[in-house]
């Protein structure tokens, strides 16, 4: 009986020692709860509509029938076939909608979204938290880092709390609201997967790779962290399906500021720009270089009249470092360089024939029909 006793015990023991640390580790988790209650009122949900078929054919260029010569064959063939009134332009066509999400940055009415949420768009309609509804204008767009400025005429509107990207640690628990296939103020949550990742459509920015169930009408949703801080923009999904497949990228919310404060004063965004194409560092070539290891981004050529070869920038250099910051891959050059003053100098620190040295580089200005790979 005393055995048995003693065993019911130890078995007793043996279950709160399971238990226990498992209340533990429930408790450690975080509640989003008073994250999403608070910060809720301040994100929005965007739709747009577009007048398709009337912009698709005057894209043709279709002639009035009294702007051809008299006799002319093709106003003969018009008016056979469409009267003497020439080839019917519809005012009005199908409409195109989309969705997507959108957050408050500024009292006075001013919004923070994707460039393709509202690219194109006739109209833009931003429904609020509390259900109201208001007509957007674009105050601004930039379609190479899909960040779009627009504004709705309203007051005393409750506003996000901007935060620092660069203080994110990789598998930090972040928090997604957005309105995910017209899902209004949907909220979800994941880890920081990745830092700094480029993707091939935009070498420019420095994506915040996450698993946050991110679907269409997320896009130009923010990002937060577990401060309520926004940290980032959600814009894109690596998908095979269309939905969601555990891989989300956020533009850090810097740069999404930067874009924004250029897109209200100057109506545009300048870029720093190098003139250099680039690439990585093989385990080869970092033989060859006598390297211990591949790092940097190698010059592969040095475009003319640019401001590398102003400054004495050769192909085959290394660029080790760009104004102090450490280069490990080629894809961590463009946004830093694009990020730059423009007419301002920078520092390059570079490895040429096993010895390295400094040179400064009057940074210029992107040319708007650069291509991307170029630094």
């Amino acid at each position: 009986m005393r055995a048995n006793k003693i065993l019911v015990h130890f078995l007793s023991l043996v279950m709160l020692g399971l238990l226990f640390p498992a209340s533990i580790q429930a408790r450690d988790l975080p509640n989003f709860a008073d994250l999403a209650e608070e910060n809720a009122p301040s994100v929005v949900n965007i739709s747009t509509k577009q007048k398709s078929l009337g912009r698709n054919l005057q894209r043709f260029n279709i002639p009035e029938l009294e702007d051809l010569p008299e006799g002319s064959p093709l106003g003969e063939l018009m008016k056979k076939f469409f009267g003497n009134h020439g080839f019917p332009m519809p005012d009005e066509g199908p409409e195109k909608r989309s969705l997507g999400s959108g957050f408050i940055i500024s009292e006075d009415g001013y919004i923070l979204t994707n460039n393709h949420v509202v690219d194109e768009a006739d109209q833009i309609l931003v429904r609020m938290n509390d259900r109201r509804e208001f007509v957007a204008e674009v105050v601004g767009k930039d379609e190479r880092s899909d960040i779009a400025l627009i504004k709705i005429d309203a007051e005393d509107l409750p506003v996000v709390e901007i935060g620092n990207s660069k203080q994110l640690r990789v598998g930090e628990w972040v928090l997604a609201i957005g309105s995910p296939f017209g899902f209004d103020h949907s909220v979800t949550a994941g880890i920081v997967s990745a830092k700094g990742r480029n993707l091939p459509s935009e070498n420019y920015v420095p994506f915040i790779q996450t698993d946050v169930a991110i679907n269409p009408g997320n896009s130009g949703g923010p990002l937060f962290n577990l401060d309520g801080k926004v940290v980032g923009i959600n814009s894109q999904i690596y998908s095979r399906s269309g939905g969601f497949m555990g891989l989300s990228f956020a533009i850090p919310i810097e740069m999404a500021i930067d874009v924004a404060e250029q897109l209200k004063t100057r109506g545009r965004v300048t870029r720093g720009w190098l003139g250099v194409l680039i690439q990585d560092v093989t385990n080869d070539l970092a033989d060859s270089f006598g390297m211990r290891h591949p790092r940097g981004a190698l010059i592969a050529r040095v475009l003319p009249d640019s401001p590398s070869e102003a400054a004495g920038l050769q192909v085959g250099d290394v660029i080790l470092e760009f104004n102090g910051t450490r280069i490990a891959t080629s894809s961590e050059l463009p946004p830093l360089v694009g990020s730059s003053n423009v007419d301002k100098p920078a520092t390059v620190k570079i490895l040429r024939n096993g010895k390295t040295k400094e040179i400064e580089v009057n940074i210029g200005e992107l040319p708007a029909d650069e291509e991307l790979e170029l630094a």
